[in-house]
């Protein structure tokens, strides 16, 4: 069967003359971009490229009640851009994630693709730019120094609600496990040396109450992406935008992506200065190190089973061995361990590349762009696992928790006021030297009797502060 031969069409630019496949709805400059960054081999984040749509549109309809733009090439703009948020033509956006030109190449990606749809929809030849111009009309008003960083705030935005959701999620599942562990006493560690016990509900409230900061703090990071410098143009004086463009176009992009957004207050600062994405990258890794030391602490608790501490049971998710049978592996928890390095890694770079900036513009945004959404979505992503695959169907191992607390010497802690500093401690080096339990020691030298080791060595009454222990104990006439 005979293959169809690739058909071209002759486009050209500022640099010259390229031959541009004729179906294909990217130009000559997102051609060229293609061919000088082959960097990753991937794609642009699909919302990456709906943010550009939403604000080319949003520009569109502001250029059209200036009076800077017609109907009829507004309305097929409009329509171009709204097939692109619907999903379609996202395979023409060609540019790789990590360009340079500060952006150029998907601003302009993103005009030829609206502009050659525009085209087609008012029945003329892809590549007729008398019709739809890339950068007359569908660019009108705007630079690339004010619509990429816009459209890289506004993705930002939208991943960043998405993660808060599963983070709330998380926060959910935590919290009606500490419900569930409240009343099982396990042994509490320091050092990864025996402590003082502690509830494992107690445990669980405080990952929960760790992953409420960083529900809150996902929402200062929100509220750092809400300001754009769209309507800044070049370098955020605004040149070549219609005065009235200016202070409208943000407002008609808040309606259409259905967000709170606003025009900054410092456009010129807002051009130059990207700290902003690094506090949010920020916020992003503190949220990663929150999930990842809680991860080591279930990979810990759970390990064994027979020969660690077994304290807890994570669902069995996979096979963990090739080689030895039976073997499970606590693979969800590694797996947000791994996405917490990612992250990590990856605020170092947007750190970098926000530093990197000179005077009027920060060329590094893509990079800063490429990390962060990868560390935003991977977080998602991860929090989703961790609490369909893991969180919620964790089990007590209540009679080897309880058995640790009770043959440990960190009990003498709890026993303490009752029997005295130095015999507390003479109890436990004993304890430790011939392996007896706290409990037997204290029962052979009368100490305490096992009724009243029971109301000291009550759950409730090792791991609160308080003397309940004391004022039951008056109760039994046994101080």
């Amino acid at each position: 069967m005979e293959t169809k031969a690739q058909e071209y069409r002759k486009e050209h630019d500022s640099i010259g003359e390229k031959m541009v496949p004729k179906e294909a709805y990217y130009g000559v400059q997102s051609l060229r971009a293609a061919e000088n960054f082959s960097i990753t081999g991937l794609k642009m984040h699909p919302e990456f490229i709906n943010s550009f749509a939403q604000i080319k549109k949003a520009a569109a309809i502001t250029n059209y009640e200036v009076g800077r733009l017609d109907k009829k090439r507004t309305d097929a703009i409009v329509q171009a851009c709204d097939e692109i948020i619907s999903g379609k033509f996202h395979d023409q956006f060609i540019v790789d994630p990590i360009q340079g030109g500060a952006g150029t190449s998907l601003n302009m990606n993103a005009n030829e693709v609206i502009a050659n749809r525009a085209i087609e929809i008012l029945g003329g030849e892809k590549g007729d730019y008398s019709i739809v111009n890339p950068n007359d009309h569908v660019n009108c008003g705007q630079s690339t120094n004010d619509v990429f960083p816009s459209c890289g705030k506004l993705t930002t935005l939208k991943l960043l609600y998405k993660a808060q959701a599963e983070l709330e999620r998380l926060y959910e599942a935590l919290m009606k496990k500490s419900e569930e562990f409240n009343k099982v006493i396990k042994m509490g560690r320091t050092q990864l040396q025996d402590a003082v016990p502690i509830r494992l509900g107690q445990e669980f409230h405080s990952y929960a109450t760790a992953i409420r900061r960083d529900i809150n703090r996902f929402d200062r990071a929100k509220d750092e992406m809400r300001n754009l410098n769209l309507g800044g143009t070049a370098i955020g004086t605004g040149l070549n935008a219609d005065v009235q463009y200016f202070q409208r176009v943000v407002k008609n992009i808040s309606l259409i992506s259905g967000l709170e957004l606003v025009q900054a207050y410092d456009l010129i600062d807002a051009t130059q200065n990207l700290d902003g994405y690094c506090a949010c990258s920020g916020i992003t890794k503190s949220c990663a190190v929150n999930l990842s030391k809680m991860s080591n602490d279930l990979r810990l608790m759970s390990s064994g089973p027979r020969t660690g501490l077994g304290e807890i049971n994570l669902p069995a998710k996979q096979n963990g061995s090739s080689i030895m049978p039976g073997k499970v592996n606590p693979v969800i928890p590694e797996v947000v361990n791994q996405v917490a390095f990612n992250v990590i890694g990856n605020d170092l770079s947007v750190t970098m590349a926000a530093e990197a900036g000179q005077l009027e513009l920060n060329a590094f945004e893509p990079i800063i762009f490429y990390k962060l959404f990868q560390s935003i979505e991977t977080i998602s992503c991860a929090v989703r696992t961790l609490v369909d695959n893991c969180i919620s169907g964790i089990t007590a191992n209540e009679e080897r928790c309880r058995n640790m607390v009770e043959g440990s010497v960190g009990i003498i802690t709890a026993i303490c006021p009752y029997v005295g500093y130095e015999k507390a401690a003479n109890i436990a080096k004993e304890a430790i030297k011939t392996g007896k339990s706290v409990r037997e020691l204290i029962l052979r030298d009368k100490l305490l009797t096992g009724e009243q080791l029971d109301i000291i060595l009550d759950p409730i009454s090792m791991t609160e502060p308080g003397i309940s222990g004391i004022k039951k104990m008056e109760q039994l006439g046994g101080m």
